[in-house]
């Protein structure tokens, strides 16, 4: 971007009136109409630009065609929408915003997607992408995929979500975009049961892979080669992909000890893929989400190994086997433990006590649809976690008097969520506010409260009760509505009947 050609600015001076400076000029009608952009380099003008929100971005490009210019120039980050029709205009598209290094096409599901052509098109005329992110592209095939690898060899994100291609395509990638860093793969079309015989090679990409996330995939085990040879991946997430990940897990366990962050979701995974995992000395966030064959034994192999560990997340999915004693190896084992997440487990004051102990450096916590989380279980939380600042507590049997063990303990927390918790009413949480004047309460009461009720007589002269339903809760604010609706129906039948008995009067008169 060079700098345009301005025309001479008038010569403005300061002139002292007293204590005051008052700027003059030799014709102060062109000092008003003066563009002082043009004295900016384009490359401050394109600054000024990327610190601007989109639709700001947008509206600032239409006022002159410097500023069209150079706004579409130093564009990086495009989002487009990848239907057919866009073929016809990528060339000039990008002939505007040919500094693009972040592309986006996303095309919606009862639409006719672009085609390889178009793609091609496009990774000829912005060679220097780095990321790339296809959503519902269905007619887009494998070439059109391998012809963007060998076209953008600089790429180091590639995402892609319900596209038809299929493996030819992923091993394109890995073999031409030597400096691929994160690869992501939802529901890929053409990666299925069928296609088992044909595995993803590793290509030159292995080498520099640092994250690889798996979604929604029949087959996703074809990828197993890949993340073995895959010496620097840091983050492996595995969701809903069907397939026993334990044998697979425990086949390229030498080939993942750099790990540092795993998700586990809705897999077929259990303690052998735990153990494989604990082999990663350096793990340091772990969620296990409705892993239902995950018991103690494989958390208390990852414990024992993964001594670094920051995050845990656990969704037990009520199944039970993740219980006091691997949350006791935890606890022992990890004291850099910040944030811990357990969803349907069921902790008691034993392991409480071991976290509230051991782990110091404790900040967030959540216990959601627990049976053994009570008032006594509040209570040792709020004497012995010292460093706690978040607290979320669903579906959980407790009551005020666990709002009242907060007010006193836990001298750091600054926020405290409750859902769902039938023994909290509004006034714990009111008190627990007053208590605590800095401390963030949110409450989602249960129970509907009747305030602001006002009684008066319908025309049946019964009772009807209004509530200010903005002031309960959901559930609540349903049961007056549920209310509402059934004595409207009664009204209506009341109407019904008087109107039959006067028209049989009026066919008797």
């Amino acid at each position: 971007m060079g700098q345009s050609a301005s025309k001479p600015r008038p010569q403005i001076s300061p002139v002292l009136e007293g204590n005051a400076c008052r700027l003059t000029s030799d014709a102060d009608d062109d000092v008003s109409g003066y563009d002082y952009t043009l004295d900016l380099p384009d490359e401050c003008l394109a600054l000024i630009f990327h610190s601007l929100a989109a639709g700001d971005r947008k509206r600032s490009s239409l006022v002159c065609r410097r500023w069209l210019t150079i706004e579409g120039q130093s564009r990086q980050r495009l989002a487009l929408d990848a239907q057919s029709q866009l073929a016809d205009v990528v060339p000039r598209l990008f002939s505007r915003f040919d500094a693009v290094t972040k592309l986006t096409l996303k095309c919606d599901r009862q639409s006719v997607s672009i085609g390889d052509d178009a793609l091609i098109s496009i990774s000829l005329n912005c060679p220097n992408l780095t990321r790339v992110k296809l959503r519902t592209c269905r007619e887009l095939t494998d070439d059109g995929v391998a012809a963007l690898a060998e076209n953008c060899r600089n790429l180091r994100k590639f995402s892609c979500g319900s596209c038809s291609f299929g493996v030819k395509g992923v091993n394109a990638l890995l073999e031409n975009c030597e400096l691929l860093e994160e690869l992501s793969v939802k529901r890929l079309r053409g990666i299925t049961n069928g296609a088992a015989a044909e595995s993803i090679r590793p290509g030159k990409a292995a080498a520099t892979l640092k994250m690889i996330c798996l979604k929604d995939l029949y087959n996703a085990q074809c990828f197993g080669k890949l993340i073995a040879a895959a010496k620097n991946l840091k983050i492996l997430k595995l969701f809903r992909c069907s397939g026993d990940w334990d044998e697979l897990l425990g086949v390229i366990a030498d080939g993942i000890l750099g790990l540092v962050e795993v998700h586990f979701e809705r897999i077929q995974v259990g303690d052998l893929g735990l153990s494989a995992i604990s082999n990663s000395a350096n793990l340091e966030i772990l969620h296990l989400v409705k892993t239902t064959e995950c018991t103690n034994i494989g958390l208390m192999a990852v414990a024992e190994k993964c001594k670094l560990l920051r995050k845990l997340r656990i969704d037990g999915y009520r199944t039970n086997r993740i219980s006091d004693y691997g949350l006791i190896a935890i606890a022992i084992n990890c004291p850099n433990l910040q944030e811990l997440v357990l969803i349907g487990v069921n902790p008691t004051h034993l392991s409480l006590n071991k976290l509230a102990a051991n782990c110091l450096n404790l900040e967030r916590l959540a216990l959601c649809g627990s049976e053994t989380i009570g008032d006594a279980e509040i209570s040792c939380i709020a004497a012995k976690c010292i460093a706690l600042k978040k607290l979320c507590i669903k579906s959980c049997p407790v009551s005020n008097h666990g709002m009242e063990a907060l007010a006193g303990g836990c001298p750091n927390l600054v926020k405290v969520k409750v859902r769902k918790c039938r023994g909290v009413t509004s006034e714990g949480a009111d008190w627990l506010r007053a208590s605590r004047g800095s401390l963030a309460v949110n409450l989602d009461a249960t129970e509907p409260e009747l305030v602001d009720a006002v009684v008066h007589g319908d025309n049946n002269n019964q009772a009807v009760v209004d509530v200010d339903s903005g002031i309960i809760g959901r559930s609540g604010s349903f049961k007056v509505r549920l209310g509402s609706l059934t004595d409207s129906i009664r009204r209506w039948r009341s109407f019904v009947r008087r109107f039959r008995s006067n028209l049989g009067k009026n066919y008797a008169d």
